[in-house]
């Protein structure tokens, strides 16, 4: 895998202070707040882990799996809901956890269809930003890092189901996901 790795964009440490830093705010944010943490399967996962770990307050969290980008590396334009939640939303703060925002039409799409559930509030948390990339008119309320418009994987990010194991983000080298389009 490491062959794979054209550079490292954010350390082991950078992503731990950081997911930190980001937990100390929710859990002042959603103080006496009825907190339900929703992770977007299989992305997010490594970063809910951790996240949920660093918040302070009671927080219940759920997980939902959808798919847009099948095993390509542009999204579709088509949400396929695979695993939706499987706690009532009624009355409760969500906070949709992600691992990156790019185009924005997945979240967009899934946003607001929870919205139509009687949730009170609906914020995103997003490991990574790129801007550069969207489409849709989201904007997420807490981001990790921004990054630049490259292909990236690790920390629970993937190319194809491989690198999400990665304890760091890296840079995929383009020869690895552009030879299987060849």
């Amino acid at each position: 895998m490491e062959q794979d790795i054209l550079r490292t964009l954010i350390s082991e440490e950078q992503l731990h202070q950081k997911v930190a830093q980001i937990g100390k705010q929710v859990s002042a944010d959603y103080q006496d707040k009825n907190l339900l943490m929703v992770s977007v399967l299989k992305g997010s996962v490594v970063f809910m882990a951790d996240l949920m770990r660093e918040i302070s307050i009671p927080c219940e969290i759920d997980f939902m799996c959808v798919s847009s980008y099948g095993s390509g590396t542009k999204t579709s334009g088509v949400v396929k809901i695979i695993k939706d939640l499987d706690i009532d939303l009624k009355d409760r703060d969500l906070l949709i956890v992600e691992d990156i925002l790019d185009s924005g039409m997945t979240l967009s799409y899934i946003k607001e269809m929870l919205k139509q559930r009687g949730t009170k509030s609906i914020k995103i948390c997003t490991l990574l930003d790129k801007p550069e990339r969207r489409k849709a008119d989201i904007t997420p309320d807490y981001v990790g890092f921004t990054v630049p418009d490259e292909f990236v994987v690790g920390y629970g990010l993937d190319y194809d189901e491989k690198y999400r194991n990665l304890p760091y983000v890296g840079i995929l080298k383009p020869e690895v996901y552009t030879k299987a389009v060849m």
